[in-house]
């Protein structure tokens, strides 16, 4: 089989989409600061916007249909007519496992770093003699996302290169080689004849 250009397209332009949407969300993480209230009875906290929760709840899907078309076109290495056993095959297995470590690495800091993100602390009054703290997301948590997503990108690209490449293509291999079978017709003095089945 061939490698489809338009499938490759297709997986790089949803994997640096999501990188972008994961710089993005990196780079708009929601900032907060203490304020008291009007009346100097509470403090809370006052953030900023969450789009970062959007950017990286973006590329969290983005990056889940690229792996789907992925491993819909390949079958997900588990399900079709098989490999051809060789070093491609090797190859072949290896980048597929690269793919799916580094793909849910990648959404795990994606989604985990949108929930913190949109998660907010609770305003606490003074009297209770604590500081308040405004907690938000660490710094990092969307970049290893990013980092992951282009490891993923190469990964995946590779894998279904190698696939392609190591696929039988519906043909079954045999210890004496591809072959067909012939039937003999008695009528024409044992000369190989194919017919339909």
């Amino acid at each position: 089989m061939a490698v489809s250009i338009s499938v490759v397209v297709v997986i790089v332009s949803l994997h640096l989409l999501a990188f972008v949407l994961a710089i993005g969300a990196e780079r708009r993480r929601s900032t907060a600061k203490v304020v008291p209230d009007q009346y100097d009875e509470y403090d809370y906290c006052v953030y900023a916007s969450d789009a970062s929760t959007a950017y990286g709840l973006s590329a969290f899907g983005l990056l889940l249909i690229s792996q789907t078309v992925v491993n819909g076109v390949t079958k997900c290495l588990c399900f079709g007519k098989g490999l051809v056993r060789s070093r491609m095959r090797s190859v072949a297995i290896f980048f597929f496992v690269l793919s799916w470590i580094s793909f849910l690495g990648a959404e795990a800091c994606l989604l985990a770093g949108s929930a913190k993100n949109a998660y907010h602390t609770k305003y606490r009054g003074i009297y209770r003699g604590n500081e308040l703290s405004c907690e938000t997301l660490r710094k990092g948590v969307f970049a290893g996302g990013a980092a992951l997503t282009l490891i993923s990108m190469a990964a995946s690209i590779v894998y279904y290169v190698v696939h392609l490449k190591a696929d039988t293509g519906g043909w079954e291999r045999h210890e004496n080689g591809l072959s067909m079978t012939s039937l003999e017709n008695p009528e024409q003095g044992g000369v190989g004849r194919f017919e339909k089945l």
